[in-house]
């Protein structure tokens, strides 16, 4: 635990008095909202609601121990996810669009928590052993968690802070997090503005998301683990291989070898199924192909990457059956 507690960078900072600070500035831009790139400029203090359809709350869908996250974030215990709903991106194909296309917006639901409550729950997972507080989706609700990491700091929550995001994250809300973050995991999509456009809500993800990465990198430098494999400290990247666009891959992979690090860890991901609205979409209205993901594979590896995820999946079966 002390280990844990050294590499946790909030920890200091609750010290110092700055995340009280960030947590003021960053609840403060709630009066007229630009935690992320929509600016969307409505005041989700009194309950308006933007893009992502969240109010003054956050909204947690659920929260518990994850033995299906990367290598390094699981652990024995699992990695301590917290499912935020609402989203800024808006994917056609989104996996979750049960908790990140919501019918209700505002603070009403049940699922709405208070900074209390969202602090009880990060100290929830810390006590129940896992390695670290997951944030999912967490872009539009930054001002929401740093007030309760504020408060969870306070009681003693230690575990590394995971930023688990679409990308499409604005450079002042990053900036807002440096210090605090310690382990960015962002996806990176799509390359391409007319792939961004089709299939998302954000046609400028493209030169968004690099620019955010790019500042993730600075902040935390290459994935750092410890000696028993865990992360620390530092960026991993996740890329979603989808159908019919190897371009994308290939200018993704490109741009992490030769912009951010070869030294970067990243998961190259073959979950791909048509979700949510991808039937409106003939040419990604089918799973992703074997040779597909082959592709996408050497297109990384001939740009000089070479830290890749690697599931294992027996570890992953004991740790779930021994109920953990």
């Amino acid at each position: 635990m002390a280990n844990q507690e050294k590499n946790s960078a909030y920890v200091l900072m609750h010290k110092k008095g700055q995340l009280a600070l960030r947590s003021s500035i960053a609840v403060n831009s709630l009066k007229s909202c630009d935690a992320c790139p929509h600016c969307c400029g409505v005041n989700r203090i009194q309950g308006e609601t933007g893009f992502c359809r969240i109010g003054a709350r956050a909204r947690v869908a659920s929260y518990g121990p994850h033995f299906g996250e990367e290598q390094p974030l699981v652990g024995n215990f699992g990695s301590g996810t917290i499912f935020f709903e609402g989203c800024n991106l808006g994917c056609v194909f989104c996996q979750n669009a049960d908790i990140s296309h919501i019918d209700d917006p505002g603070d009403d639901a049940p699922e709405a928590v208070t900074k209390e409550r969202l602090a009880e729950i990060m100290l929830n997972l810390q006590e129940r052993g896992c390695c670290n507080i997951n944030l999912v989706t967490p872009s539009h609700v930054v001002p929401q968690i740093l007030e309760a990491l504020e408060i969870a700091a306070g009681r003693g929550l230690h575990l590394p802070l995971v930023y688990n995001s679409s990308g499409y994250d604005s450079i002042k809300t990053l900036q807002l997090l440096d210090g605090i973050v310690d382990i960015y995991m962002p996806d990176c999509k799509f390359m391409t503005r007319q792939a961004a456009a089709r299939y998302t809500g954000a046609p400028d993800y493209p030169e968004v998301m690099q620019a955010a990465v790019l500042e993730m990198h600075r902040q935390v430098g290459d994935l750092v683990l410890d000696k028993h494999g865990i992360a620390v400290r530092g960026l991993l990247v996740r890329h979603l291989v989808m159908p019919g666009c190897l371009q994308d891959t290939e200018k993704i992979v490109h741009f992490l070898a030769t912009e951010i690090s070869k030294e970067t860890y990243v998961n190259i991901m073959d979950q791909y199924r048509p979700c949510y609205r991808a039937q409106e979409f003939e040419e990604i209205n089918r799973s992703l192909s074997r040779s597909e993901y082959d592709q996408a594979m050497k297109l990384a590896r001939q740009a000089g990457l070479h830290r890749f995820d690697v599931k294992d999946m027996g570890r992953m079966l004991k740790l779930l059956l021994q109920g953990r």
